[in-house]
């Protein structure tokens, strides 16, 4: 399985528009190679590189199998993420150039979970359904 997006390429910038300096909303994502017995898919946005601990930028899960996220969408159920949210939080580092990992998860089953769930709850409760797993890495820096 592939993950990709026609925004920004593997390891490089991600466009100001997808940042908390833009329009802060998701970037599209393309996905390949789905195995044949996915019944939902989970993604996870994240910032190892925040200060103090990792920054969860965006929980989706139950996403119906597709071969894309569009831009500014809701494709699954939306978990708490660091700001305790549920929705999308776009990259905005305090300084420097982070690194922001989007981590697609292609699950045997679908995920019985309240919006209230952290990335914790939804990594514990899909280890067991994992059948593939593929990720994209951007990065951001502030521009001002």
């Amino acid at each position: 399985m592939q993950i990709t997006s026609p925004a920004f390429r593997h390891n490089e910038l991600i466009p100001s528009k997808y940042t908390c300096e833009g329009a802060n909303i998701n970037p599209p994502l393309e996905i390949e190679g789905i195995p044949e017995n996915t019944v939902s898919l989970a993604l996870i946005i994240d910032d190892p590189d925040a200060p103090g601990r990792t920054w969860d930028h965006w929980i989706v899960w139950n996403i119906e199998p597709t071969n894309k996220i569009e831009e500014n969408s809701v494709p699954g159920i939306q978990g708490r993420n660091s700001w305790d949210k549920n929705t999308y939080g776009g990259p905005c580092p305090p300084s420097g150039t982070h690194r922001y990992f989007f981590k697609l998860y292609a699950l045997d089953a679908e995920l019985n979970l309240s919006e209230n769930s952290t990335k914790h709850d939804v990594e514990k409760a899909m280890q067991p359904h994992i059948i593939s797993k593929a990720e994209l890495i951007g990065l951001y820096r502030k521009q001002n």
